[in-house]
């Protein structure tokens, strides 16, 4: 029973896709639309093995089983009360058999899993450096927003063990960071190959960038039209629409 698998203070929401399920806490932490932007950005073949960097609820990990025919679908988050929220969620979804959470480090990420382990690797990690924009006390979701535990070095250092020759990482972030974000891939042999940027409106700045890197890739990068998200105040585009599912 659904009842069974939520904690006081969680709720259980509809994910608008093939009945999927997803429990959350907002005193924790809640999925917003960078991490639905990134399951729908990113390319699994089928048969492939995916790994999700620091998957807080599970949201990329349970989005991906419905929209690609990966074999099998991996999340590792460092934080206990997360990885049991998530093991939970995979369970009230019956997809044990296909998807895993693990609890552990991205910074020992290739330790865990193994060197050259899977197909694509995705992360939708904390976009502010140390300090930066922090209020509050909430460490869940100051761990979420701010590198804390870890840098957007560590994560890319890890993708680039983690991928076999060849395979594709992909990230959602903030654009402010680009230049340091395509530096970071390309010193560790990620070579940026799709770029996307998305604008809350046609007539204000972009706020987020969608990457595709290879692994030992060759240069040359496709930037691909912007994603433009409300049509007017409240009322999303058609493709953000068809991203989420409705």
């Amino acid at each position: 029973m659904i009842t069974d698998a939520v904690r006081p203070g969680e709720r259980v929401d509809d994910l608008q896709r093939n009945g999927l399920r997803i429990i959350q806490n907002p005193k924790r932490f809640c999925f917003g639309m960078d991490a639905v932007l990134l399951s729908g950005f990113a390319r699994v073949g089928e048969g492939e093995k995916t790994l999700d960097l620091g998957t807080g609820n599970g949201i990329i990990p349970l989005l991906m089983s419905a929209k690609t025919q990966a074999a099998h679908l991996t999340g590792l988050e460092i934080q206990p009360e997360s990885v049991d929220m998530a093991r939970r969620s995979v369970a009230l979804n019956h997809l044990e058999d296909r998807i895993h959470i693990c609890e552990g480090d991205i910074k020992e990420a290739s330790r865990i899993f193994g060197v050259s382990t899977f197909d694509v690797v995705t992360c939708n990690p904390p976009y502010m450096i140390g300090q930066h924009g922090l209020t509050g006390n909430d460490r869940a979701k100051a761990i979420a927003r701010h590198e804390i535990l870890c840098t957007f070095e560590d994560v890319v250092r890890e993708a680039a063990k983690l991928l076999r020759p060849g395979g594709k990482f992909y990230l959602v972030h903030r654009p402010f960071r680009l230049a340091e974000l395509l530096c970071t891939l390309t010193a560790h042999r990620l070579e940026p190959k799709r770029m996307r940027l998305v604008y809350p409106f046609v007539d204000k700045e972009p706020n987020m960038v969608l990457l595709e890197a290879d692994r030992g890739g060759n240069p040359r990068m496709t930037v691909e039209p912007p994603l433009i998200v409300y049509r007017e105040p409240g009322v999303y585009t058609s493709e953000i629409y068809e991203v989420y599912g409705y």
